[in-house]
């Protein structure tokens, strides 16, 4: 079977149901699983397909706000390669401020052992390092939104107010160059503007299938950025464009 014939079935398989399993459409198609998973990059390069742990899913169920375990399985692979690179820009007795994102998420498996204080507003970052003593962990408290499991809304933002911020990491639903950075959550959205103000280094996390993209509400402009961070399948296109705009763009490989 020729390429664009396996690509055109996994398009169809993916028509009637929400997602595909690597395996499962080896089998279909009578080829390896290495074939399909570069059929699936190859797809995925094309906007038609976004690529998750062990499988693919529909591009527009992946752009909207699902539920956060399955976000977390989502390119996977990834986003630890972000974290990564993430990890290497912290500093000792910095103050860092953590979103609620599971890119970010992902980044608490990397964090150096040394002294920081970490400010957060996502539940499962403070659980994740709730263990670590090197750390002072700080909670922002707040409106308590159990889709994002994140503080957010009034008292979360003035929490934050007494603080130094070295540095925030985040990530969002898109980064498009001429809107910036977008959220699905209004509230989401504002309260991760107010944390930006506040911030000297700020670093967006996002893996490729979230350059170029916007969603409904916008936070933070491009020039508000000191980096980004994304992966080796970044349009190079796009990640000439970002750094145009003077900001570092970094791959985590």
């Amino acid at each position: 079977m020729l390429a664009i014939d396996r690509q055109r079935r996994i398009l169809e398989l993916l028509s009637s149901q929400e997602t595909i399993r690597t395996i499962e459409t080896a089998a279909e198609l009578g080829v390896t699983d290495e074939t399909v998973r570069k059929d699936f990059e190859t797809l995925e390069k094309r906007g038609e397909l976004l690529r998750i742990h062990g499988g693919a899913s529909k591009l527009q169920r992946v752009r909207e706000d699902l539920p956060f375990n399955e976000r977390q399985a989502v390119l996977r692979e990834e986003k630890l390669a972000i974290a990564r690179i993430a990890a290497k820009r912290i500093q000792p007795n910095e103050t860092i401020f953590l979103d609620a994102s599971s890119t970010v998420l992902t980044l608490t498996e990397c964090l150096p052992e040394i002294p920081l204080t970490i400010l957060t507003n996502a539940l499962n970052v403070f659980n994740a390092l709730s263990d670590r003593p090197n750390l002072d962990l700080i909670c922002t408290g707040g409106l308590y939104d159990p889709k994002s499991r994140s503080f957010i809304g009034l008292t979360a933002e003035k929490s934050l107010q007494r603080y130094n911020i070295h540095r925030i990491f985040f990530s969002g639903n898109g980064l498009h160059l001429e809107r910036g950075v977008s959220e699905s959550n209004s509230r989401q959205a504002a309260f991760k503007e107010r944390v930006i103000q506040s911030a000297q280094d700020v670093v967006f996390l996002g893996d490729h299938s979230k350059l170029g993209q916007k969603a409904s509400f916008f936070f933070a402009g491009v020039a508000d950025l000191s980096c980004v961070i994304t992966d080796r399948l970044a349009d190079p296109e796009f990640v000439g464009q970002v750094q145009d705009c003077g900001v570092e763009v970094l791959l985590g490989t």
